[in-house]
């Protein structure tokens, strides 16, 4: 996801004979959040779909790829608990869980669960509008379909919209730019480079040694 939903409220009021909605539940965001609540709901028989914006599972894990990027926190603890199998069945090889591991794990949990079946890439959703008659949220899709639901989880994270630094005169630069979170997939060989990051937080940690 790229912006937050935008939510609204109808005063419409249902009428007798309307179809139900599409789904019971519609999460947004297949990321680690959004994986968990579709094996949930599909365990329980809910009838429930996730709607991800980008081409594949993963959330942050899957947009973040620029070099570096791993946990901040031991493995163990980013691994899902709910499923012994699971545990016993994958083993981490990094204290720190490098990206491409952790996006390999993601989809393991998807596989082994059938949970992709579940899932719609390349959904980004614009809108939301709640019906308080129909007790039913209407969900405005950027292709233009549209998708009605009684319950909305929202699993877009804290991360899912990038932070761009304000500085006049960026956008006339000449040199390659990247930020991390638009990282591309295939490599970018810098050697002999010159190379300034901006920024001194957590991801630069990460990136500098890298470049």
């Amino acid at each position: 996801m790229n912006n937050p939903v935008v939510a609204e409220q109808s005063e419409q009021t249902s009428e007798p004979g309307v179809q139900g909605p599409d789904y019971e539940v519609v999460v947004i965001g297949a990321g680690v959040g959004g994986i968990y609540q579709i094996k949930r709901l599909i365990d329980l028989g809910v009838k429930a779909t996730v709607l991800e914006g980008e081409d594949d599972l993963g959330g942050t894990w899957y947009r973040n790829r620029y070099p570096g990027a791993r946990f901040d926190s031991e493995s163990f603890t980013y691994g899902y608990s709910w499923d012994q199998e699971i545990l016993d069945e994958w083993h981490w090889t990094e204290m720190f869980s490098p990206q491409p591991e952790t996006l390999k794990y993601l989809n393991f949990v998807a596989e082994k669960f059938g949970l992709r079946e579940h899932m719609q890439f390349n959904c980004y959703v614009e809108k939301m509008v709640f019906d308080e008659g129909a007790n039913t949220w209407t969900l405005f899709l950027k292709d233009g379909r549209i998708l009605t639901t009684h319950f909305v989880l929202t699993a877009i994270g804290l991360l899912s919209v990038p932070t761009l630094p304000r500085i006049d005169g960026v956008d006339d630069y000449k040199g390659q730019a990247f930020h991390t979170f638009n990282w591309p997939h295939e490599p970018i060989n810098l050697t002999g480079q010159r190379v300034a990051v901006i920024g001194t937080g957590a991801t630069s940690i990460q990136l500098i040694p890298e470049v």
